[in-house]
């Protein structure tokens, strides 16, 4: 790579870690969408009873007999990271797979994990249903292992562990903005960077859904699928459904990636957050002109012309979102 194709506020990928649905890691998941394979898996009945779905749900004519399977959530080297097994067993599973996948992150990137190294960690988690659904089940819990109970799953300390727990003495921010959690947790991570507030960054998110072996309601109205597809952008589409899985990348100033000699996996030239507002259907609809908004201002902040639409071409899928953008230049 030369470096005169770069620009001083360019950030590098370094290294990158996940774990998806059917698809433990990145070189899987990448396998799966070349072959064109869905995650989506139908559910027997059989299957649904086991994972306690009563008879009421299944007859129910809004119910879809459809789920995201996760494999292995249950799965930690309590050990490794110094955890006994009962504190292990009182941490959210969210904590415990994002962990694991901030150390093989740092891993792919060579970063070695010490308090000499001023690595800023961003990301955020789902909501905290292992405490709600399991833990705070038991009613002889004392005040005392419920304050253990609340710090090991509180969404709120999830950058806050990966620092502690890996040892990293940049910023620790844990960021929640519903479905764009991960998305912004790099946006700003790419920030902290360009603002030389650390060196190296983590940036990413978790989710995990626990009752991933059931279906799920689907009411008329709602957000989620009753057809039990994903289609996004699609003219088909008809809701979302909700599955489990945890990312990280590394990012890195592009200059010192180079001078370092790290491999380079993409460049991220620019980004941009906004807000909708009221200028949509509803809550939680997204705004066709809020995104051409915020695609706008990334393509700005990279110095790019807006113009060289083949950049839009690989990149924007929706009809109407394409033209909006068009239309202003």
């Amino acid at each position: 790579m030369s470096e005169n194709k770069y620009s001083e506020l360019d950030i590098a990928i370094v290294g990158m870690a996940g774990r998806f649905p059917d698809a433990d890691n990145v070189d899987a998941l990448w396998q799966n969408v070349r072959d064109g394979k869905c995650a989506v898996k139908d559910l027997t009945d059989a299957e649904l009873h086991a994972a306690g779905v009563s008879e009421d749900d299944l007859a129910h004519p809004d119910y879809v007999k459809r789920g995201v399977p996760f494999t292995g959530m249950a799965q930690f080297d309590a050990a490794f990271f110094g955890y006994t097994p009962k504190e292990a067993a009182q941490l959210d599973p969210q904590q415990r797979v994002f962990l694991q996948t901030c150390w093989h992150a740092l891993e792919h990137a060579g970063i070695t994990t010490n308090s000499s190294n001023f690595t800023g960690v961003f990301a955020g988690c789902g909501v905290p249903a292992y405490l709600l659904q399991n833990l705070l089940t038991d009613s002889q819990q004392d005040i005392t292992s419920l304050l253990a109970l609340t710090n090991g799953n509180d969404k709120d300390s999830l950058a806050t562990r990966v620092s502690y727990e890996l040892d990293l003495t940049g910023p620790a921010v844990t960021v929640q903005t519903a479905c764009s959690t991960s998305l912004v947790a790099v946006h700003m991570a790419c920030r902290a960077l360009q603002n030389y507030e650390c060196d190296s960054a983590l940036a990413g998110g978790v989710w995990l859904n626990l009752n991933n072996a059931q279906g799920y309601h689907a009411p008329a109205g709602g957000s989620l699928s009753p057809s039990g597809q994903l289609s996004a952008f699609g003219e088909q589409a008809d809701g979302i459904l909700i599955g489990s899985g945890s990312a990280a990348v590394v990012l890195k100033r592009v200059d010192e990636a180079i001078e370092d000699g790290d491999h380079i996996l993409a460049v991220i030239k620019g980004s941009a957050i906004n807000n909708d507002g009221k200028e949509k259907v509803g809550y939680t609809a997204p705004s066709v002109t809020g995104q051409a908004g915020a695609i706008e201002a990334a393509l700005e902040f990279a110095d790019i012309d807006p113009s060289s639409w083949d950049i839009l071409k690989r990149t924007v899928r929706a009809p109407r979102l394409a033209t909006l953008l068009k239309s202003r230049h």
